[in-house]
């Protein structure tokens, strides 16, 4: 089906925005992967109600061309806009803004706007573990990538040892905030990873923030980010998952080649952004946790003074700080305010020590209760790929 023209017909369900930029050697398998969605236990959607609407930007090759062929042998509608961005927005950031700016127009209020990437492969199960966990109460859904395993084979040893154990401590901090901090709607297990292979919100929830942040990279972390601040509920999903490209030649300027790139000139670079040793970790987790109390009232003053006492703070401004609108916006506030939980980037020699740290560590505390993962999950949060975009 092609949806050359679809004004005055029913809002789709769901629309999947795909930003490319010449793209025309890996689109096909995106959409090919798109045609391949399974509906997946208590899911079930009729490809009817799904647009995937790609914008092809700047394109100087045959993107919207290859794209418009296979229209009438998808399942689903196909809507292929081609447009100019300025040398403002002609970057990551700009064009994922413009495709779900574009998508939120052919919305209706009970539409869900999606975004991947033109070259990714969400697995068979992404739709509907999307769809499920948003079904479930969820306001926004962000899924795991993993790298593609033919190209990741083609890596330098050095950088695929790197990564192995970056993703293996990621899934352990993961599994920390588990168990010292668990969060109610994005139950264990579950991840860190904000990438824009896997973006799945409400319409109401993107309009709430204010659209897509405009940013020209990082616009992944700066939306999940901006949806924390507004006590947006956040579902972690391992079951949407998504096989991502890790070619060293990317399109997109601090995207994931060029992170790769930089890690392959200077094997010292940091480790992704969100990552950070043990024991600050825990410091944090349990700061996060206390005034998630205070937030909500639950703290005592003797509480109160050695938690601001313990983050450099006077007891007055953690109470003020308390006062925010919203949860997110708190902690987001505290960690700018405290000194003691300022991050500290972590370097690849820091990882092995690390590891066995905070492994010693989780077998002090009892692990998370484990809601049932779908099939889906099975390969779980460890073979999370952390090289995005912002790392």
């Amino acid at each position: 089906m092609n949806a050359t023209n679809i004004a005055g017909a029913v809002p789709p369900r769901a629309i999947i925005a795909i930003p490319a930029h010449d793209e025309a050697d890996w689109l096909p398998a995106c959409l090919a992967a798109l045609a391949a969605q399974r509906p997946g236990r208590g899911a079930a959607f009729d490809p009817a109600d799904l647009l995937v609407l790609v914008l092809a930007n700047n394109c100087t090759d045959a993107t919207a061309q290859r794209a418009r062929a296979m229209a009438p042998d998808l399942p689903f509608s196909l809507l292929v806009k081609e447009c100019r961005l300025r040398p403002a927005q002609a970057n990551a950031g700009g064009a994922r803004r413009a495709a779900m700016e574009a998508a939120a127009a052919l919305a209706a209020p009970a539409t869900i706007l999606l975004s991947t990437d033109a070259d990714a492969r969400p697995q068979p199960g992404w739709l509907a573990a999307n769809l499920r966990a948003i079904a479930a109460g969820a306001d926004a859904v962000a899924g795991a990538i993993a790298l593609d395993p033919a190209e990741a084979a083609l890596l330098p040893a050095g950088l695929r040892r790197r990564e192995r154990l970056e993703a293996r401590y990621a899934a352990r901090l993961d599994a920390l905030a588990g168990r010292l901090d668990p969060v109610p709607h994005d139950p264990w297990p579950s991840h860190g990873t904000h990438s824009g292979a896997s973006i799945g919100l409400r319409l109401a929830a993107y309009r709430a923030i204010g659209g897509m942040p405009a940013v020209p990279f990082g616009e992944d972390r700066a939306l999940f980010a901006a949806l924390a601040r507004h006590d947006a509920r956040i579902r972690h999903s391992s079951a949407a998952r998504v096989i991502v490209s890790c070619r060293l030649e990317g399109r997109a300027s601090g995207g994931m080649a060029e992170t790769m790139r930089r890690r392959l000139a200077d094997p010292a670079d940091p480790l992704d952004a969100r990552l950070e040793a043990t024991i600050p970790a825990l410091i944090r987790l349990r700061c996060r946790r206390a005034l998630r109390r205070l937030w909500n009232s639950m703290l005592r003053p003797g509480e109160v003074r050695r938690l601001a006492l313990a983050i450099g703070l006077a007891p007055g401004t953690l109470r003020e700080i308390a006062t925010a609108p919203s949860f997110g916006l708190a902690w987001e506030v505290l960690q700018a305010a405290s000194p003691m939980l300022r991050r500290r980037p972590m370097t690849p020699a820091s990882l092995p020590g690390e590891i066995t740290r905070i492994e010693a560590l989780l077998r002090m505390f009892s692990p998370p209760p484990v809601s049932p993962p779908p099939a889906a999950a099975a390969a779980g949060p460890a073979d999370i790929a952390l090289l995005a975009a912002g790392a």
